[in-house]
């Protein structure tokens, strides 16, 4: 699904917005009256374009334009999804929303970035409130999946329902949030481990750097695999959440934190938190500092993704909704994508092991394309690898797209045999090439034996139309 998005307020947050829909297929227009606004978000879509694509196997839709308007009327009109994330100011965002109403589609979903204010807030005396809900999204919004989607007591269901869909489509998840409350849900949380490390800070029990270990060294890697509540369930051992609570419930009484006072915000404290931070990351730029955390968010996610967990269980649902047929053409395209980070050396290049997954993920596309399938070898069927041969031509690079050409230059019977070369999509330039030769096989018996018919019939005429001999 693709459409055209309206993003009022370019910032940090509108630019993530931006690009997650300029790299789903959408065409974006984009009102923000600071005149640095297209240089701004011109740098977030810099690290969105390199970081994203890395998480896909399959190939990106084409980049949709942004453009840069003068007007909210000019942003909204025609707009499938209007997203505000202008300051937090209900001042201002009323203002904001009575102009997005008088001039968006009937059946545009409006949705805001706010952090903090209930939707029913937003929607006070606007004409028309039906289509306005809190679509809440956590930075970089173009790699982070998460979206607290938080109607309002005025929000049409149908508008609850399409705010899914397109967020499910672009990739997000949208997390329905069914009671409005100030900060939604996520916030409370974060806002709480906030307060905390700010006392601990300000009494001098932890430095920001610390704190910052605490969490990156320890939970943190839990909750980014389990969450809260799950990860207790197994602090409880065999008997679960319920030894948990028992063994570790009474200790919530104990005044261990002071969750229930804050500390007194003044230049003193602000002295002191920015002090600490600037000797942690002082020396290094905030564009290193995003281009490290998107590399990381890319591995993290990675990894999920293939043991098919957590956030990365959902990069690889919509990793299947991005797959298209391989069509017909000779050579086929059969694996067109981006190069993660977490493929990459010492050397800087990609390891030499990766391309001999490019080359079998090739391979696979083939084997779907001509039926031998999921289905297939789940009843028993499937191909194995018995040679390979792969020559190295050229350094690949982390973020560099590429592209594999493949032809079945042998389809007889039970032998098949696969040309592969893979290609950058930049220049065309061949980075390496792979001669791979398969059996078909009986996964029961695990020997060779014939395809069944409409596998072998679908090989002979792709080795037809390759050039082979059979």
């Amino acid at each position: 699904m693709s459409g055209t998005a309206a993003i009022i307020g370019g910032g940090v947050i509108g630019g993530g917005w931006a690009a997650r829909f300029a790299l789903m297929g959408w065409e974006v227009w984009v009102f923000d009256p600071d005149p640095e606004a297209e240089r701004k978000i011109a740098a977030v879509m810099a690290n969105a374009e390199r970081a994203l694509p890395m998480l896909y196997e399959a190939p990106m839709p084409p980049r949709g334009a942004i453009r840069f308007v003068s007007t909210i009327a000019e942003a909204v009109a025609g707009a499938d999804w209007v997203q505000e994330s202008v300051p937090e100011r209900l001042d201002l965002k009323l203002k904001i929303y009575r102009d997005i109403v008088s001039h968006a589609s009937s059946e545009a979903v409006i949705g805001s970035s706010t952090s903090g204010f209930r939707p029913s807030q937003l929607q006070e005396g606007l004409p028309d409130a039906s289509r306005i809900v809190v679509a809440h999204p956590f930075n970089p919004v173009y790699l982070l999946p998460l979206i607290e989607l938080v109607p309002g007591v005025k929000t049409a269901p149908e508008a609850v329902d399409k705010a899914k869909e397109i967020l499910t489509g672009i990739g997000m998840y949208p997390l329905h949030v069914r009671a409005e409350i100030d900060a939604h849900i996520a916030d409370r949380f974060l806002e709480a481990v906030w307060r905390e490390a700010l006392w601990l800070v300000k009494d001098g029990i932890a430095t920001t750097e610390e704190i910052d270990n605490a969490i990156r060294y320890g939970f943190g890697l839990r909750w980014a695999q389990m969450g809260l509540f799950e990860t207790y369930r197994i602090a409880g051992g065999e008997a679960g959440m319920r030894h948990f609570l028992e063994q570790f419930g009474p200790c919530l009484t104990w005044p261990w934190t002071r969750l229930t006072d804050v500390p007194e915000f003044n230049d003193d404290l602000v002295d002191l938190i920015a002090g600490q931070s600037d000797e942690q990351s002082g020396h290094r730029t905030i564009r290193e500092l995003e281009r490290q955390r998107d590399d990381n968010l890319v591995a993290i996610l990675h990894a999920l993704k293939g043991r098919e967990a957590a956030a990365g269980k959902l990069v690889l649902d919509h990793d299947a909704l991005l797959r298209g047929p391989l069509g017909d053409g000779v050579p086929l395209v059969t694996v067109r994508r981006t190069v993660p980070v977490d493929w990459t050396d010492v050397n800087g290049h990609m390891n030499e092991g990766r391309y001999g997954q490019v080359f079998s993920d090739a391979s696979e596309e083939l084997m779907t394309h001509v039926g031998a399938d999921r289905a297939y070898i789940d009843a028993g069927n499937s191909y194995f690898t018995a040679e390979t041969n792969i020559k190295y031509l050229a350094e690949t690079l982390a973020a560099e797209k590429f592209f594999v050409e493949t032809r079945v230059t042998l389809g007889a019977g039970k032998k098949l045999r696969l040309w592969h070369e893979m290609k950058r999509e930049a220049d065309g330039e061949t980075l390496a090439t792979c001669d791979q030769f398969l059996l078909h096989v009986s996964l029961e018996t695990r020997r060779s034996c014939p395809p069944l018919a409409h596998v072998a019939e679908a090989v002979e005429r792709l080795a037809a139309a390759h050039g082979a001999q059979s």
